[in-house]
């Protein structure tokens, strides 16, 4: 059932809606490594890195609700249930207990690097099928590399 009509043609929505929805997983498991991050960071820098992680999570957020909209608007349902993400989320994340400065800077300079990865990969697979969902894509990986550089300059030098 579509409750949905979606104004671009059954192809194009298909593969505009595969990379919303797999950006909608990796958006809200990026936001979940980066709350876990924040609750357990420990070290010398660690007020700056605890509010850093809330800009990541927030932007994270903000956007998985952009993408999901967007996938809604398609007429297909977004799908944010905690099961569909812990099944498909596979973005590095911090380890159990609590996380030295430089270590939760590490991982999320890893988890948001792979992101912008897919996000460059779904960007070229809907330039054709749906400009509009690139675009969103595109914001989406301009916020994010920039939260990885802001990120990466912390354990300069190594």
């Amino acid at each position: 059932m579509t409750a949905v009509r979606s104004t671009l043609p059954d192809d194009a929505r298909k593969v505009s809606c595969e990379a919303l929805q797999d950006t909608l997983v990796d958006l809200l498991g990026l936001s979940l490594v980066g709350k876990q991050a924040h609750w357990n960071v420990v070290g010398p820098r660690f007020r700056s890195i605890h509010l850093q992680l809330d800009e990541v999570v927030t932007a994270a957020r903000d956007f998985a609700d952009t993408v999901a909209e967007r996938s809604a608007a398609l007429g297909v349902p977004p799908d944010g249930r905690p099961e569909t993400i812990a099944k498909a989320f596979t973005l590095p994340a911090p380890k159990e207990g609590w996380v030295r400065d430089s270590d939760a800077v590490q991982v999320m300079v890893e988890a948001l690097q792979d992101a912008v990865g897919r996000l460059r990969e779904r960007i070229d697979a809907t330039e054709k099928a749906d400009p509009v969902t690139q675009d969103l894509l595109i914001s989406v990986t301009a916020e994010l590399e920039k939260q990885r550089w802001m990120f990466d300059a912390e354990n300069f030098p190594r």
